[in-house]
């Protein structure tokens, strides 16, 4: 007898072949067999009714930020519901190990700004003593867990810099025996299971109190320096985040050194005319040389609901810089109320100089007002207009009456579904930029897999089924070294998702309170997805997390991508 057979659906392998009508077989975490079973082995404990459905293996989401999340919330919710078995975590080089104590409030506060995750939301998850210092023991505490979903790592280089110099990480190159020191970690993370090395140098990603992150004062031979031991692993992966310094010249000298893949991000839609086609064009140049550079690209518009409590779109405006460095709300609503600070900030808008995000008042929407819902949904521009004032004013002005309480959503990149298209359809790029995990309060694009096969695929027509499940699985599997993950074959490990191409898709987003401390953060639903399996257990159904508890979790630390 099986443990679990699902009989009657629409199997799509991964693989990006055809789809064929069949059974599935699963026992002891494993698929057994695949076909046209007989009645005889159709016997199990539970039988799925695939009928009208497609079945296929579990979905990779290879750019997330659980690194936190994991260790008070071992489901990684909001992704399993919406078929999303495996995570990579330590994305744009941002994590939680290594750690020393006296480091660990600049890291929460670091992910409080670059990530836009609660510090509240963290203090209370995390605990006094978080119970690890070394990258081999956090894996050992996310084990500990034991997650219901898979779990695999990148080592982050801002905590790693952060540990090895200190507070002089975020302004100073490392000397030759730091390097040395992070080199060493570095071999002792691989050891350990990491998959690969993460690292950012974007103008976006500043951290406690306003300033750069630590990857960003790295040179390229520190870099490169730390890359090197990947090789050992066959590999591995980079993870890379663009900026000045890190770009197509460094992508190609860092897969030269490893071996190994760069995975970059991110290879956006609506970033200006002609630069999404140049920045494809350059990846894939180096992919003819022979070099694994694969940029990433998102199914979903990038776009953040914010205050100006926390106004992360316009931190890159060196206007924001006091407003990044003000000690509480109160400071911030100073800043706001000061005449000069307005109206050199009128000034940058009317100029377009707003910033790595592109900022527009034409593309900020007012979301939530307390106390007024009349200008809800207009945008800041649209609303100026009608009552005859400047939209940087109103904007500011909604702002302070509400004491920052004013919500409003900015669509940065990736709003044009005619720009995004060529991109995602595109066979040299890979699928990517969930941040589930990261700017909880702000976005949730953990439903990216809902979002593709609903809105790509079924009502746009821009991937066929079978296209997008392999971006899903084996394409996302492979390049990061996800061994037996991605592909619904036999004796592969059974995780598999059962979902009705005729309705999936993410639902709208709602803001729950659900944190620790009781914080907020924006979910979405999911739709038409009957059930997910992690090595043959449910683990979701019907759009609810299935937890069985810590003895019954299935999901595995992938060390080195294997379980």
């Amino acid at each position: 007898m099986f443990d679990v057979v699902i009989t009657g659906g629409e199997i799509i392998d991964g693989t990006g072949a055809p789809r064929r009508r069949g059974d599935v077989a699963i026992r002891d975490g494993v698929v057994e067999a695949i076909g046209q079973l007989d009645a005889a082995s159709l016997e199990a404990r539970e039988v799925i009714d695939a009928t009208g459905r497609i079945v296929c293996p579990g979905f990779v989401d290879i750019h997330t930020h659980y690194d936190a999340q994991v260790l008070w919330d071992p489901t990684l919710s909001v992704s399993p519901v919406h078929g999303v078995t495996s995570v990579v975590i330590g994305n744009c080089g941002f994590g939680v190990a290594p750690t020393r104590p006296a480091d660990r409030h600049q890291i929460i506060r670091t992910l409080e700004k670059v990530e836009g995750m609660s510090a509240a939301a963290l203090e209370a998850g995390l605990g006094d003593d978080w119970g690890f210092a070394s990258f081999p023991e956090f894996l050992d505490a996310v084990e500990a867990q034991r997650p219901l979903i898979n779990v695999a790592a990148l080592l982050g280089h801002t905590p790693l810099r952060l540990w090895a110099l200190g507070e002089a990480a975020t302004t100073r190159a490392a000397t030759d025996d730091e390097v040395a020191a992070m080199r060493d970690a570095v071999v002792e993370a691989i050891g350990a299971g990491a998959v690969g090395f993460a690292t950012s140098k974007s103008t976006t990603h500043l951290g406690a109190g306003g300033r750069p992150v630590p990857s960003r004062a790295a040179e390229l031979d520190e870099v490169l320096a730390l890359c090197a031991p990947l090789r050992d692993i066959g590999g591995g992966v980079v993870q890379a985040t663009v900026g000045p310094g890190l770009f197509f010249e460094e992508f190609g000298a860092i897969a030269e050194r490893t071996g190994g893949t760069v995975s970059w991000t991110a290879l956006l839609a609506n970033t200006g005319e002609g630069v999404p086609a140049w920045m494809l064009g350059e990846s894939i140049a180096l992919q003819d040389r022979g070099l694994r550079v694969l940029p990433q690209v998102s199914c979903r518009p990038l776009q953040f609901e914010f205050t100006f409590a926390e106004p992360f779109p316009f931190e890159s405006m060196p206007e924001f810089a006091p407003v990044s460095a003000a000690a509480d709300d109160r400071a911030k609503l100073a800043v706001y109320g000061d005449p000069v600070w307005r109206a050199e900030l009128r000034r940058r808008f009317a100029d377009g100089r707003t910033g790595a995000l592109q900022a527009s008042w034409d593309r900020t929407v007012i979301a939530a007002v307390p106390g007024d819902p009349s200008l809800e949904e207009r945008t800041v521009a649209e609303a100026a207009r009608s009552l005859g004032v400047d939209a940087t004013e109103l904007a500011l002005d909604l702002a302070v009456a509400s004491g920052l309480q004013t919500r409003f959503r900015l669509a940065a990149y990736n709003y044009d579904d005619d720009e995004v298209a060529p991109l995602l359809a595109s066979d040299r790029t890979v699928l990517g930029l969930s941040d589930a995990g990261a700017h909880a309060s702000q976005l949730c694009d953990a439903c990216f897999s809902t979002h593709l096969l609903g809105h790509w695929v079924r009502d746009r027509g821009t991937l066929t089924l079978e296209e997008a499940v392999h971006k899903l699985t084996a394409q996302a599997a492979d390049a990061f070294g996800l061994v037996g993950r991605g592909r619904l074959v036999e004796r592969a490990p059974a995780d598999v998702v059962v979902f009705d191409p005729a309705t999936v898709a993410a639902g709208p987003l709602r803001r729950v309170h659900d944190l620790p401390a009781g914080q907020d953060r924006l979910v979405a639903d999911a739709v038409g997805i009957d059930a997910v399996l992690v090595r043959g257990t449910v683990v979701a159904r019907h759009g609810s997390v299935v937890d069985g508890g810590p003895g019954e979790r299935p999901g595995r630390v992938l060390r080195n991508g294997r379980a």
